[in-house]
């Protein structure tokens, strides 16, 4: 707890010097300590009665749930404000970053960015489209104390343009429509933020749904080794050799040689069993020179 000292002044700063914003400023802080104590579980009710019971706050239920939901946060101020307060965050001269998105079910339908998202984990008692708010997250891959962590950077709501079109409640700050802005977008801007930030290497590691030129053609194809992508292949993309020479046409109704398939990650693949009954898979990494050299890469999901 002594940490907190340290930690919770400079998060103060990025709130305005309204009444409301130095109001909101103390709400935020002694909510993040009721967090960290291990009192009970961290909803929105038992934080309520933390407040009340550990600290002596007097504060109102509906006026504490407003601010618990509140969509005007200064999000990217607070998060700039912890990038900031990380010791070394980089790994050998890069910033390791994890890319992923997930849902968080809800049962209120008020609660922004709520909808009906697909959860491909579901379970067979499950609905596969719960009530639930989807979101975009990276965090910093990061030894801690001998130990990896991935420590949370930054999020996004991600928002279905059918909700925002029909102008569902859900959707809406400030009693305006959010503008919308699809998955590849939004994690392109948060790890261009952390690249403008600490101005190193970006090395992102996510799985084959970000994983593909969606992401690579939004981060500007590595913007000349700024960003680099390490994922897995799905089984059904195209695996090209890249021609770096293009030669001239002569017949103009001849062929342009230019890229060349050589068939699916699954296809090319070599399946060699291991010890533990699991399959690895021998891919090939293609260089813009159009050579091919073989690399270990985890296995290839056949479905």
């Amino acid at each position: 707890m002594f940490i907190l000292r340290d930690l919770l002044p400079p998060l103060q700063q990025a709130f305005s010097n309204t009444p409301q914003g130095q109001r909101r400023q103390v709400w935020f802080i002694y909510t993040l300590m009721a967090v960290v104590i291990p009192f009970t579980s961290s909803i929105t009710s038992n934080l309520l009665r933390a407040l009340r019971t550990l600290f002596g706050m007097e504060i109102e239920s509906q006026r504490f749930y407003t601010f618990m939901a509140s969509t005007t946060l200064p999000w990217r101020a607070l998060w700039k404000t912890l990038w900031g307060l990380i010791p070394d965050p980089a790994t050998l001269g890069r910033i390791l970053m994890t890319l992923d998105d997930t849902i968080s079910t809800k049962t209120g339908r008020k609660i922004f960015a709520c909808g009906h998202f697909h959860d491909h984990a579901a379970k067979n008692n499950q609905t596969t489209y719960p009530w639930s708010q989807c979101i975009v997250a990276i965090g910093l891959l990061k030894q801690v104390k001998g130990r990896w962590a991935s420590l949370p950077l930054d999020f996004r709501f991600y928002l279905m343009k059918k909700d925002i079109e029909a102008k569902k409640r859900n959707t809406k700050k400030r009693k305006k429509p959010v503008p919308f802005e699809n998955k590849m977008d939004q994690a392109a801007a948060m790890l261009k933020g952390v690249f403008d930030f600490y101005k190193l290497p970006v090395l992102v590691i996510t799985d084959s749904w970000f994983g593909n030129n969606g992401l690579w053609s939004r981060l500007d194809r590595g913007r000349n080794g700024d960003f680099h992508l390490l994922s897995r292949l799905r089984t059904n993309i195209t695996c090209m050799i890249i021609r770096r020479r293009w030669r001239p046409v002569k017949n103009a109704g001849g062929a342009v040689p230019g890229n060349m398939a050589i068939g699916s990650a699954a296809w090319i693949s070599v399946l060699t069993p291991t010890g533990s009954g699991q399959k690895r898979s021998l891919c090939f990494s293609m260089a813009s020179s159009g050579m091919c050299s073989p690399i270990r890469a985890p296995s290839c999901s056949k479905r």
